[in-house]
């Protein structure tokens, strides 16, 4: 049976853009040498913002500085490759006018870099939340909730792509209808908090947004 929403809300690492990988590598090694009593430290902050992650994980000023230090290098040498489906997808969204939204845990720094190869994103999407627009992070509903509100659509008319734990979460809670990515985690593993799981964004057959 073919479901129609009017809006569609996107993650951006995972769904969007390839690049887990990339920021599991990278937060394993921080977490290795600074939280060495959480074997799985990369995933457990996935969908958290930079603020909350220090707050939690690294309370020390000076090694916050050498996180971000580290993030901001990394950064900037990381490659940004589309999911499969996802431009194609997106794009076929923005000629039909439909309203659409990024609504990442990155902030503004992250931003401008994955602006300076991938401009087209600013023209793709009606709306792009960073971490700068909502107070609490995934698995909280906040950012979803504020991009329906900027998107002028009920969240119970949106339809929320996520692939982490903590966004699919926030995703459930914030009442929208949850599409599941099954590019960072199993599909076993996230399918209880998923209305529908998908490999990629190539094939939405069955999901009609307009």
């Amino acid at each position: 049976m073919k479901r129609t929403f009017r809006a569609a809300l996107f993650d951006l690492d995972g769904v969007i853009l390839d690049t887990e990988g990339q920021y599991t590598r990278f937060w394993s090694e921080m977490g290795r040498r600074y939280v060495p009593s959480v074997p799985d430290f990369a995933q457990c902050i996935k969908g958290q913002t930079l603020v909350q992650m220090f707050d939690a994980w690294f309370p020390d000023p000076d090694i916050q500085r050498e996180v971000k230090r580290q993030l901001d290098e990394f950064e900037l040498q990381m490659t940004y490759p589309y999911i499969k489906g996802a431009y194609a997808y997106v794009k076929a969204l923005h000629e039909e006018g439909v309203p659409t939204a990024i609504v990442t845990s990155s902030n503004l720094v992250k931003m401008e870099n994955v602006y300076r190869l991938r401009p087209e994103i600013k023209e793709l999407f009606t709306h792009i939340l960073t971490s700068e627009d909502f107070e609490a992070s995934k698995p909280h509903p906040d950012c979803y909730l504020r991009a329906a509100e900027r998107v002028g659509v009920p969240i119970s008319e949106c339809v929320v792509f996520e692939d982490s734990m903590n966004g699919l979460q926030a995703g459930r809670a914030s009442g929208a209808y949850v599409v599941g990515l099954a590019t960072t985690n199993p599909r076993e593993t996230i399918e209880d908090l998923a209305d529908v799981v998908l490999e990629n964004l190539d094939n939405l057959e069955g999901l009609e947004i307009k």
